[in-house]
């Protein structure tokens, strides 16, 4: 399996090579030349596969320069019952009829991030330690990735973070999360924007070759393909638990839809490389809040990012987004290579990208539909659920049940992809469920009461390369020599 640019102008690259960089040295994002294909005889040899089995076969097709055992046993310490509540992984909860609850937020962090990051967390260490390297990962986060991130590589030899957030902008439970980590290798700088801003300055940093090469910097952001893949892995998941009780002669070709809750792009873009590689999904419903480009581009055709004083904060903050860097990778398959180097440059003059003439494959080819959420109607889907079934969600899954419901087909179930416990957004499942509320867990509790380390900083690409150059490791590591063994994993569980 090699990787290309969405830009046009990298060689073609294995999987270790990308894994490190984040974003492809031309500035684009890096895509797979060919997506691999699953047909259904092998599906069904996957359904008795535990989830670190399964996410080390739908790895292995786009990591195809890692020996096979030690994928293994890099899935097995990513995914091991130290680290995830459910002994399932990704258990699935039926809420009625026609819709199922996914749930990924078993993870440390109580987030759906953790089920890449984590993997991330075994694999990059993996592949500095048989590269003999350093990494100083770079990334921005709206709320979810950055606790994650840290979660996943607080510790770790070789590896620092260093974690944009905008400032005043996440929830308490995530903030807290972050802040209160006193490891010495994170590093906390919030950021006087939106996350688009964060995400601005991760880009302009990296852009900088010369600055990128000479601090090895290195992305965990959701523009890390190493993170799109581990996340294809609990789509099949998912469809194998959902169609488990179906005879085997229907089951094999069950088709199913996905409701996701949509930011950057990246989650469902994971669900998208799962449909194009055989998985029967009839549609990837895209859910937003009140700060809607998604929305508007699939139902419209345009994609027209906003500046961050036209970003709205919202009860579901880690979807406060304007300008989703995953839709890159889309929109590159949609045009082609040829058209996509001249229609992208237009985005670039214009602010704006119309492919009207192109909607109406977004839905009938590629499976996209679409839609957006008020406050109101979260506080209106946490309560109806909850009254329905007594299961309570965070109020970015109740963007993507809203949708999810909004959208349903008779006949097609609808899996809704669980983004975050409920517990991190107290405020707003307090608002929707009053007295119902369940009362805040103890380690909850103990989390907020800890101290935060926190740097302020504006919103200026000098000042965040200045803090870099004076923080960021070295480029080579003084522990391990050039040809040390890998390691096979690391089961270290959550810290």
């Amino acid at each position: 399996m090699k990787y290309v640019s969405t830009r046009g102008h990298m060689p073609p690259a294995q999987f270790c090579d990308i894994l490190l960089d984040g974003l492809a040295p031309d500035g684009g994002l890096v895509v797979p030349e060919a997506v691999p294909t699953v047909g259904s005889d092998e599906r069904e040899r996957w359904r008795g596969l535990t989830y670190p089995e399964l996410a080390a076969r739908v790895i292995a097709l786009y990591a195809t320069d890692i020996p096979g055992p030690d994928l293994e046993a890099l899935t097995r310490a990513a995914y091991s019952p130290r680290v995830f509540r459910s002994p399932v992984v990704v258990p699935l909860t039926r809420l009625d009829g026609r819709t199922t609850l996914v749930g990924l937020s078993e993870g440390p962090t109580l987030a759906f991030k953790d089920l890449a990051m984590q993997f991330l967390g075994q694999v990059i260490p993996y592949v500095l330690e048989r590269a003999g390297r350093t990494l100083n990962i770079l990334a921005a986060t709206s709320g979810d990735t950055g606790s994650s991130a840290e979660y996943a590589f607080r510790g770790k030899p070789g590896i620092d973070v260093f974690m944009l957030s905008p400032r005043g902008r996440m929830s308490p439970v995530q903030r807290a999360q972050m802040y209160a980590l006193d490891d010495p290798n994170i590093h906390n700088l919030a950021v006087d924007g939106v996350f688009d801003d964060c995400q601005d300055l991760v880009k302009a940093i990296t852009a900088d070759t010369a600055f990128k090469e000479a601090h090895a910097l290195g992305a965990v952001n959701s523009i890390n393909f190493g993170r799109i893949c581990a996340q294809i892995a609990y789509y099949f998941w998912a469809w194998l638990r959902a169609t488990d009780d179906l005879p085997p002669a229907a089951r094999r070709s069950q088709p199913v839809s996905f409701a996701v809750p949509s930011g950057n792009f990246g989650n469902v873009y994971a669900g998208h490389l799962a449909r194009r590689m055989g998985l029967p999904v009839r549609r990837l419903i895209v859910a937003t809040n009140e700060n809607d480009v998604l929305d508007e581009f699939f139902r419209t055709g345009v994609y027209a990012p906003r500046p961050r004083e036209r970003t709205l904060v919202t009860t579901s903050p880690s979807m406060d987004i304007s300008k989703a860097s995953n839709l890159e990778r889309l929109i590159w398959e949609v045009l082609g290579a040829h058209e996509f180097a001249s229609r992208w440059q237009r985005l670039a003059e214009e602010g704006r990208l119309d492919l009207g003439d192109h909607r109406s494959r977004l839905e009938d080819e590629f499976g996209f539909v679409s839609g957006s959420n008020t406050h109101g109607d979260r506080i209106r889907t946490i309560r109806t659920l909850y009254e329905r079934t007594g299961v309570v969600i965070d109020p970015h899954t109740a963007d993507g049940l809203a949708v999810g419901w909004r959208q349903a087909e008779a006949g097609v179930t609808t899996l809704v992809m669980e983004t975050a416990k409920p517990e991190k957004f107290g405020d707003t499942v307090s608002e929707a469920l009053g007295a119902d509320t369940p009362p805040v867990p103890p380690h909850i509790r103990e989390l907020l009461a800890r101290p935060q380390r926190v740097r302020e900083v504006p919103d200026d690409v000098a000042t965040v390369r200045a803090y870099l150059a004076d923080h960021a490791l070295p480029a080579a590591r003084a522990d391990s020599p050039d040809g040390a063994p890998a390691p096979r994993g690391q089961d270290l569980g959550p810290a």
